[in-house]
Formats: structure tokens, C-alpha cells, sequence
């Protein structure tokens, strides 16, 4: 009989709107991402995870708000990163500019992620990306 291995509940932290809040989201990451034995892409997924919170404290987390961050493993092994704020404000698709000012952050995450979006929930927005192929289940009796 084949098991699957149980898949892990989705991780979430809240984040008051407060500049030390990306580097705890950045650890919170690495840690879900080790408790889940996923390392070949923790440092994408931390990076972009920076970039989606930097992004949420600047444009989207009003004054005395903050941010909910989620990050799920799918049964397929995809890694998917949530950042929902509460604000307003548009999230802009990259510039072809490397040296506009803004934007940056979202096309390391283009770069880096294999999907990204943005949702909406009343209030504000949510801004994701996907992470699959290297985030797959090791196989019973592999020694991957």
C-alpha cells in the first residue's frame, strides 16, 4: 500500500506595520521552509517573501495595520507565499526600466518565482507566488 505523506497545515504569522517586520517574516520563512525539510529553493522563496513585505509595508499596510503573510505546500509540492494587506493601492506590473525606481522587487519575484499574482479580499489585496519542481516530497526510501 502506497501512503502519501501528510501534507502540513499552512503556516500564517501576522505582522504589525513596522520595519522589523521583514526580517521576522524572512526568518518565520526559513524556519517553516526547514520544519518542512525544503531547502534546494529557501533562499528564492525568503527573497521574494523580503520583496512581498517590503512592498506590503510601503503600498499597502495603512497606519496602525499590518500584514498577514501564509505560505502552504501543495500536494503536487508547490510552495505557495501569500502576502495579504488591508490597504489600497494598485500593484504594478515591472517596468522594462532596470533603472526606473520602483518596481524592482516584483521583478526579482517574476524572476525568481514560477508564477506570482495578485488577488483581492475586501479590505486591500493579496500578493502571491509559486515555487514547484525542486519543492517535491522525497520519495519513501530515496535518499534524496
Amino acid at each position: 500500500m502506497n501512503e502519501q505523506p501528510q501534507l502540513p497545515s499552512p503556516r500564517e504569522a501576522f505582522y504589525r506595520r513596522e520595519r522589523r517586520s521583514v526580517p521576522a517574516a524572512r526568518e518565520f520563512t526559513r524556519r517553516t521552509l526547514k520544519d518542512w525539510d525544503l531547502t534546494a529553493r529557501a533562499d528564492d522563496i525568503a527573497l521574494c517573501v523580503s520583496e512581498l513585505a517590503t512592498n506590503a509595508l510601503l503600498h499597502g499596510v495603512p497606519p496602525g495595520r499590518g500584514y498577514l503573510l501564509r505560505i502552504d505546500r501543495r500536494p503536487d509540492g508547490t510552495v505557495r507565499v501569500e502576502v495579504h494587506d488591508s490597504g489600497g493601492g494598485e500593484v504594478r506590473t515591472p517596468g522594462a526600466e532596470l533603472d526606473a525606481e520602483g518596481g524592482r522587487g516584483l521583478r526579482l519575484v517574476a524572476a525568481l518565482a514560477d508564477r506570482w499574482g495578485v488577488g483581492e479580499r475586501v479590505p486591500g489585496k493579496v500578493v502571491w507566488c509559486e515555487f514547484e519542481g525542486d519543492c517535491q516530497w522525497p520519495v519513501a526510501g530515496s535518499n534524496v
